[in-house]
This record gives structure tokens, sequence and C-alpha cells, in this order.
């Protein structure tokens, strides 16, 4: 009986090897993939910063007179973004890829799940689905004065370019 025990440890440690081999050579392969098909990840890219550039700027920028120039940046700025996107992806995407790989293929590890100790839980007061009114007036306030700065944002950056027109004629 003790001697079948070193035996099933070692046949779990040489399982662990060839999964660490396998995963290796999936590694390789997705590397390979990714420069085999470069144009098709570019593209890939090129399509994520058209989406995301355009949605941020919506998204961050509350005034829509600055959200053109800001478009036409994000689009002049592109092939920087294409040069340092694609970089990252040859560098990080493979093992990404491969991570992701293995935890689909797990088919929910039990070694992974950790069991809770109850007597390390805290209490929480419930929270008030309203906010009090002095809070509802400041938070009022603050969206009236974020309004305000970015009129004022938008005035200081159109002055801007004015002297900047007037210096260079």
């Amino acid at each position: 009986m003790q001697d079948s025990q070193p035996r099933r440890q070692l046949a779990l440690s040489e399982e662990d090897q060839a999964q660490f081999q396998l995963m290796q050579e999936t590694h390789l392969l997705v590397k390979n993939m990714a420069e085999r098909e470069q144009a098709t990840v570019k593209a890939i890219l090129d399509s994520l910063y058209e989406v995301g550039s355009v949605r941020l700027i919506n998204q961050k920028v509350s005034t829509k007179i600055l959200r053109g120039p800001l478009k036409r940046m994000a689009h002049v700025s592109k092939p920087v973004f294409r040069l340092f996107a694609w970089r990252w992806f040859k560098r990080n995407c493979p093992q990404l890829l491969t991570n992701w790989l293995f935890t689909q293929v797990q088919f929910g590890d039990r070694s992974l799940l950790i069991e809770q100790d109850d007597s390390k839980l805290i209490d929480v007061a419930p929270v008030h689905k309203t906010l009090p009114p002095i809070v509802e007036k400041q938070a009022k306030e603050i969206m009236a004065l974020r309004g305000r700065i970015a009129l004022l944002t938008a005035v200081v950056v159109c002055l801007a370019c004015f002297v900047c027109l007037n210096l260079l004629a």
C-alpha cells in the first residue's frame, strides 16, 4: 500500500509536465498565428481603435464643440497607436490567449475553490436607495459647476487657437 502512493505522485507530476509542454506548444502556435496573420490583427486593432476612441470621446467630453476636433486628432494619431498596439499585441496577447484557453479546458477545477469562513464576515448596514436632500442639492451644484468648467475650457481653447493663428499670420 505504501508503495503505490509515490507512484501516484510521480504520475501526477508527469501529467502536469505533459500539460505544461502542451501549453508551451499552444503558446508557440498562437504566436506563429499572430505573426502570419499580422495584417488581420492590425485591421482588428484599427477597428477597435476607431470604435474605442469615438466612444471614449463621446463619453468623456461633454462639450459638443470639442468632440469634432478631438475625433479628428484621434484619427490622425491612429498610425502611432497602430505601432504601439502591434508591439503590445506581439508581446502580450499570445500568453494571454494561451492562459485563457487553459482556463477554458480546466472544467471547474475544484482545487481553485476556496471555502469561506463565516466567522470573518462583516455585518453591513443597509444602503438607502435615495440620497438625503442636501446631498442631492450638492450633486446638482456640482453638475452645474462641471458645465461651467466645460464652457470655460472651450472658451480658453478657442482663444488659444485664435492667438496662435494671429501669431502665425
